[in-house]
């Protein structure tokens, strides 16, 4: 019962909680940045390159694939040197880290300013605040009697 115990309290440590929430919604930015390359920026550079599908693009390793045939059924006769693939995650690689770099300069900037301000001093208590005029009274002549 203790181990069980120990584990509970190891799981819903901030932490962990924090490292959870991260990886799903990474997983989840993940699927975000595959459609933006898949179906936005790669069909765009197809296009300007000449109507390419990039997913298609590979070198057959065996006799037994036909030219012209698409990738999934290629790899289904024998194999194939997929390097349109390969520059599609290279892609999704470049945009991610690209996004992940900003966050990280955004993070830092903040943290820059927060340390950069100037701490506010704490506003004196009623006693200083007191004390603070029955000292000014005592240095103004005109109102000792």
């Amino acid at each position: 019962m203790g181990m069980l115990k120990e584990f509970k309290e190891f799981a819903m440590r901030g932490n962990v909680m924090d490292l959870a929430i991260g990886i799903i919604i990474g997983a989840a930015f993940s699927g975000l940045v595959n459609s933006v390359v898949n179906d936005l920026i790669m069909p765009l550079v197809g296009k300007a390159i000449g109507d390419v599908d990039f997913s298609n693009l590979y070198v057959p390793l065996s006799a037994d694939i036909p030219d012209g045939l698409a990738l999934e059924e290629a790899r289904k006769l024998g194999a194939v040197f997929a390097w349109g693939n390969f520059i599609t995650i290279l892609i999704n690689f470049l945009i991610l880290a690209f996004i992940i770099f900003m966050i990280v300069k955004g993070m830092n900037r903040l943290m820059r300013k927060k340390a950069a301000a100037p701490a506010v001093p704490p506003a004196p208590t009623k006693e200083e605040v007191l004390l603070t005029e029955i000292r000014d009274a005592l240095r103004n002549p005109t109102l000792r009697a």
